[in-house]
């Protein structure tokens, strides 16, 4: 019900707020690709748990994630000391048999870490500038694309805010496959506001009325299908979660707030965005 915007809005006050002031007061708990630190790179002999060695290397001091690159094994890490590596490659050879190579050993220095940063802000802001835009050529109505476009910011602001909320509780950084993460959720929200914004159209060129009521009966013919397009998704992301490794589990969380996120936003706020943006328009 379009009515209850207040309401809706609120909501998402409440989660884009609690996110801004956990970035004010903590900041963002980020990973080597933003912050710099080491990666390196192993061709194994045997096969292991990588799981394993992550936990080893803890119990020498380095605070690690490990995950599958090709046939290799790839750790990120803190900046480590040609020592620290050596002690880290021991206890890998140890685990996984004494013929395991370290075939990379690199160092993400700051300048690298705040290219990556800015080309993120580009990206994401190019990609919001195209959904305006597009969206706007689409339904030749400039205020459907301010209105998707708004709604795709509400999402990502979510997004970022939430997992900076759990950066501070579970340790989870803000690493490329968390941009990626948010890229996507930008993709995922604008496709099903795209639907809900259609059947708007579809509807006032058939039966016309007001534009309040027509949008009440487009929420209430794609809201079944949005649900449940969103939980084979939401389905598929949980059991990644659990079942996939540390190496991808807080980049399915991430989708996994998006994709909440996403399927809320495209009634509840893309539409009462519209709707606003319609009035004010008409005044």
């Amino acid at each position: 019900d379009v009515y209850k915007r207040q309401v809706y809005f609120a909501i998402s006050a409440i989660f884009i707020i609690a996110g801004v002031i956990n970035i004010s007061v903590r900041g963002f708990n980020l990973g080597i690709d933003f912050s710099g630190g080491s990666e390196l790179e192993y061709k194994l002999e045997n096969q292991v748990d990588y799981e394993k060695i992550v936990e080893e290397a803890s119990k020498i001091g380095i605070e690690a994630s490990s995950q599958k690159v090709g046939d290799n094994l790839s750790i990120k890490s803190s900046e480590l000391s040609s020592e620290k590596e050596k002690e880290l490659t021991a206890k890998v050879k140890e685990l996984a048999g004494q013929g395991s190579q370290l075939v990379r050993f690199e160092n993400v220095g700051p300048s690298i870490s705040q290219d990556l940063v800015t080309k993120t802000i580009i990206a994401v802001v190019l990609a919001s500038i195209s959904i305006l835009i597009w969206v706007a050529y689409q339904f030749k109505n400039i205020t459907y694309g301010i209105a998707a476009t708004l709604a795709t910011c509400h999402d990502a602001l979510v997004l970022i805010g939430t997992y900076s909320i759990l950066g501070t509780i579970f340790d989870a950084k803000i690493d490329f496959l968390f941009v990626t993460a948010v890229l996507t959720t930008l993709s995922f929200s604008v496709h099903d506001t795209i639907v809900v914004y259609d059947r708007i159209r579809e509807l006032r060129r058939k039966h016309g009325g007001a534009i309040v009521t027509v949008a009440n009966r487009a929420l209430s013919e794609t809201m079944r299908r949005s649900v449940f397009n969103s939980l084979t998704i939401i389905f598929m992301l949980v059991s990644l979660i659990y079942f996939g490794g540390s190496s991808i589990t807080w980049f399915a969380t991430a989708l996994l707030i998006g994709v909440i996120s996403g399927t809320y936003s495209s009634p509840f706020v893309a539409v009462p965005i519209l709707l606003f943006l319609q009035r004010k328009k008409s005044i």
